[in-house]
């Protein structure tokens, strides 16, 4: 299988030579995925709002991969401020209620203050499985 790369069309991808995802072989990595709408280029300022635009942004990538959330096996959050994880912590359980991936949460300063929360996703394309 060919290494396959992923962009979202953001500058901040271009800017800083990333991508948003790639897929070698069965495994998709996404990389650190925040609330910015990319159409506008906009983030709410609500962490809830931006937790959910997260995981679009990711499901989006996801999908061009050829995979979904529910490939997902590992997830990490980073958010500047830990009291803003567990108001979080619905939008979480809606995505991965029934995926159960391997979770880590950092508190870690983000490159832009706009930002309130940063998740990371690795999946694993259900035909790459072996049962």
């Amino acid at each position: 299988m060919s290494r396959q790369l992923i962009s979202s069309g953001s500058s901040f991808e271009r800017e800083v030579a990333y991508s948003r995802a790639v897929v070698d072989g069965g495994w998709v990595f996404v990389s650190g995925t925040t609330g910015f709408d990319y159409q506008t280029m906009t983030t709410s300022d609500n962490v809830v709002e931006q937790a959910e635009q997260c995981f679009q942004n990711i499901n989006a990538a996801l999908i061009e991969a050829g995979c979904t959330l529910q490939d997902v096996v590992r997830v990490r959050y980073i958010l500047p401020d830990r009291a803003d994880f567990e108001p979080c912590w619905s939008v979480f359980r809606r995505y991965f209620e029934n995926v159960r991936p391997a979770s880590t949460m950092f508190v870690a300063g983000l490159a832009d203050p706009r930002m309130k929360i940063e998740i990371e996703v690795t999946a694993r394309k259900l035909t790459a499985r072996r049962f």
